[in-house]
């Protein structure tokens, strides 16, 4: 069981933290708002820490999950960042879902200090979180990822390394513009069969079994059709994905039409104050009409 930190403790960190714990790990967690700490190590035991930098201190694996790249450069190189409490041959992993930029920026900067960094945002959403279901897409050396994987795996089903340094953050850039298409696609559909007079709970337990199925259809379809939307990954932080992405199409040259409409119609949800739905409420848009 190894010593480890864990920094961040939203609807996503809370519960990996929590799984870090269960499995016999000594867990120090940080959070910007002391009181989400205090409430873990009520909930999971463990210690919490003032600064990233005194909750790395000791570890040999700090973890992260943050907003975006600027929360990310503060808990690993702000005054009190982690990377000043680290020692040598630490590894950081951060799961904060972010700009391949910042994960090579931090890879570099770890490896000056002769620490690891790995990034490895994640899939799953927050069911997958407190499930421990979560998918982990990683970028990085081989022989820091290996030491890791076992230890993400205590709250991830699938842990895989794709390349070098952001190779992670890329392919969680790809899962974000497939979902994108795929929730627009299924609010036209559903709203089409609601139009059409269908009982669209059925027509997706039918379509649900041939080739239009998805995760998607099977966990946010019948929910869509009763108009319900507070399962987890909101609007704001889909929108803070898909500008991520788009921005690197514009470095790579793949075009993203499909993307940049979609991305569009969640500002147009945010406009409706639904900054917090989670993204299957794209339906909400159409039914305006």
């Amino acid at each position: 069981m190894a010593k480890v930190a864990f920094l961040g403790l939203g609807v996503m960190g809370f519960p990996m933290a929590g799984y870090l714990a269960k499995n016999g790990h000594e867990v120090t967690v940080y959070n910007r708002t002391r009181a989400k700490a205090d409430a873990w190590v009520a909930k999971h035991g463990g210690k919490a820490a003032d600064t990233p930098e005194a909750a790395a201190q000791g570890a040999a694996i700090v973890f992260s999950c943050v907003g975006d790249d600027p929360d990310l450069r503060a808990v690993t190189l702000g005054s009190d960042g982690a990377f000043e409490g680290m020692a040598e041959g630490a590894i950081f992993v951060d799961h904060t879902t972010a700009s391949a930029n910042i994960a090579r920026e931090l890879f570099a900067a770890a490896a000056k200090k002769s620490i690891h960094f790995i990034d490895a945002p994640v899939s799953g959403g927050q069911a997958g979180a407190e499930n421990g279901t979560l998918t982990v897409m990683c970028g990085g050396e081989a022989a820091p990822f290996e030491t890791v994987k076992p230890v993400i795996a205590h709250f991830a089903k699938a842990v895989t390394l794709l390349g070098p340094s952001g190779s992670g953050q890329l392919t969680k850039m790809v899962n974000q513009i497939c979902i994108a298409g795929l929730v627009e696609g299924l609010s036209e559909g559903i709203n089409f069969a609601l139009k059409a007079g269908l009982d669209a709970k059925q027509v997706l337990d039918v379509i649900g079994k041939g080739a239009a199925q998805s995760w998607q259809l099977d966990n946010r379809g019948k929910t869509m059709v009763d108009d319900k939307f507070d399962f987890g990954f909101a609007v704001d932080w889909m929108r803070k994905d898909l500008r991520i992405a788009l921005e690197e199409s514009k470095k790579n040259g793949a075009p993203l039409p499909v993307t940049e409409i979609v991305n569009g119609y969640y500002g147009e949800i945010q406009k409706m104050g639904g900054n917090r739905w989670d993204t299957s409420s794209l339906i909400r848009r159409l039914r305006k009409a």
